[in-house]
C-alpha cells in the first residue's frame, strides 16, 4: 500500500505517493529523475548516493522514502547557483579531483556536509569525514586537497 509524502528537494516541494520499501535514492532516480545520485553499492558502503538530508551527509540508498516526509534534501543537481559552480564543485575541478566522475556527487555532498560544519578542517579530519565514499579511479589526495582548499578559503588563508 502507497503511502503520501511531502518533502522539499533542492528547495522545490513534491508530493509523492511511495511505497513502503522505496528508498529515498529509488525516488530521486525513478520519480524526480534526478540522476546526480549514483546507485553503486546500494549496501551504504561505497557513498555514491551521498545526499544532504536536513543538512547532514546520509546513503539514499539506506533511508526509506516514507522517512523524508516534511524533510528538506539536497541533491548535487541543488547545489550550484544556476550556471555559478558551487565553491566546492570548482575546487574539485581545479584540483584534478575528477576521474570518471562516478563518485564525485556524493564526494562533494559529504565535503559541504564537513564544511558546514567545521569550516577549517584538518586534514585528518577531512579523511574521517570522506571515509564513507569510495573513488575507484585516484588515491584520494586530490579529493583532500579541493576540500582543503576550500576550508582555507573560508578562514581567508590562501592556498
Amino acid at each position: 500500500m502507497k503511502q503520501p509524502i511531502k518533502f522539499t528537494v533542492n528547495e522545490e516541494t513534491h508530493e509523492l505517493l511511495v511505497r513502503p520499501e522505496q528508498t529515498l535514492l529509488d525516488i530521486l532516480r525513478h520519480e524526480l529523475r534526478l540522476m546526480g545520485t549514483k546507485k553503486g553499492c546500494d549496501t551504504g558502503d561505497c557513498g555514491a548516493c551521498t545526499v544532504l538530508l536536513d543538512g547532514t551527509a546520509v546513503n539514499s540508498c539506506l533511508v526509506l522514502a516514507i522517512e523524508v516526509n516534511g524533510r528538506q534534501v539536497k541533491t548535487i543537481e541543488g547545489l550550484a547557483d544556476g550556471l555559478e559552480l558551487h565553491p566546492i564543485q570548482k575546487s574539485f575541478v581545479e584540483h584534478g579531483a575528477i576521474q570518471c566522475g562516478f563518485c564525485t556527487p556524493g564526494m562533494i555532498l559529504t565535503a559541504k556536509a564537513l564544511l558546514d560544519e567545521n569550516p577549517s578542517p584538518t586534514e585528518n579530519e577531512i579523511k574521517h569525514a570522506m571515509s564513507g565514499n569510495l573513488c575507484r579511479c585516484t588515491g584520494y589526495t586530490k579529493i583532500i586537497d579541493a576540500v582543503k582548499a576550500v576550508g582555507k578559503e573560508k578562514t581567508g588563508e590562501v592556498s
